[in-house]
């Protein structure tokens, strides 16, 4: 049995039906359903009570929840003391960030832990992906931007959180793109609308666009890395983080829109499994929650 098949049936324990345990696993509804065929085929017996709707665990499967969740929790633990013992040189603090934000945090993430002789290991990814990471247990910490309430902690109780300071969306374009960002149609390079900057895009850039205004896509991609190069190489207006592009509008490859196009202030979160807690644990998050960024 697999740690992640019981978070799976623990989810569906825990949301009550196959449709919000998929979301909360950050899964669609048929890659979940998909999953859950492939536990009971390798466990060899039904685990879900089908003839009801919406879907629920067998009674016999749902009695033993409490075994469940004490499993979960030592392979969780497991999974981590493994991975700490394996390393000679003392513990690797492993992180997940949010694309946008690795290049940004990365060189902080060193700094603070450093001192205290610490090594890091950091994994990039979609904000979904990365709390997908924390939940699994694939790392202790997840770094991502949060804000307009887009992001709610699945789970609630089985997060804590830290606020690390803010960043800004703001709109840019190449200089020679500046006529055609001042239209009432105006060229952007956007977000897949399922990612987080998407929804933010969504949600609070297109509600503030000035009146007659409409964007049209030129190119769609959800890496802020790539977005920027397209933004360089004059595809259309991007809406990116003024971390990322600060260098770049002080260089002149870039200029900033937000006189005439809205912007948005992202909030910077750390997130960490509440129990995961343990005097290492609590150490590093004290070290990891100096980490601060206004811009």
């Amino acid at each position: 049995m697999r740690l992640e098949w019981i978070e799976d049936i623990l989810a569906v324990l825990d949301h009550g039906s196959l449709a919000h345990a998929a979301e909360k696993r950050f899964l669609t509804q048929s890659a979940f359903t998909r999953r859950i065929r492939l536990i009971e085929n390798s466990v060899g017996a039904v685990l879900f009570d089908r003839t009801r709707k919406p879907v629920t665990l067998m009674p016999g499967v749902a009695a033993l929840e409490p075994e469940l969740r004490d499993l979960c929790s030592r392979l969780q633990r497991l999974q981590n003391t493994m991975r700490e013992v394996s390393n000679p040189h003392g513990h690797t603090v492993t992180i997940a960030c949010q694309h946008a934000l690795t290049t940004l945090l990365s060189s902080k993430l060193a700094g603070v832990l450093r001192p205290q002789k610490r090594k890091v290991r950091v994994r990039s990814g979609d904000g979904d992906e990365c709390l997908m990471l924390l939940l699994s247990g694939e790392v202790e910490f997840a770094m991502m931007y949060d804000t307009l309430g887009i992001r709610k902690a699945v789970l609630p109780k089985a997060f804590e959180s830290i606020s690390l300071g803010v960043d800004t969306l703001i709109p840019v374009c190449a200089p020679s793109m500046r006529s055609a960002a001042e239209q009432n149609e105006v060229p952007v390079i956007s977000y897949p609308s399922d990612v987080f900057l998407g929804k933010v895009f969504e949600r609070a850039i297109v509600p503030q666009l000035p009146s007659g205004v409409t964007v049209y896509p030129k190119a769609e991609t959800s890496l802020t890395l790539a977005m920027l190069q397209f933004a360089i190489d004059g595809y259309g207006v991007a809406w990116l983080p003024k971390s990322l592009v600060f260098d770049h509008i002080d260089e002149q490859r870039l200029i900033s829109l937000s006189s005439v196009l809205p912007e948005q202030e992202l909030g910077i979160k750390m997130f960490s499994l509440t129990d995961a807690r343990n005097e290492q644990h609590n150490s590093v998050w004290l070290d990891l929650s100096e980490i601060s960024h206004h811009n």
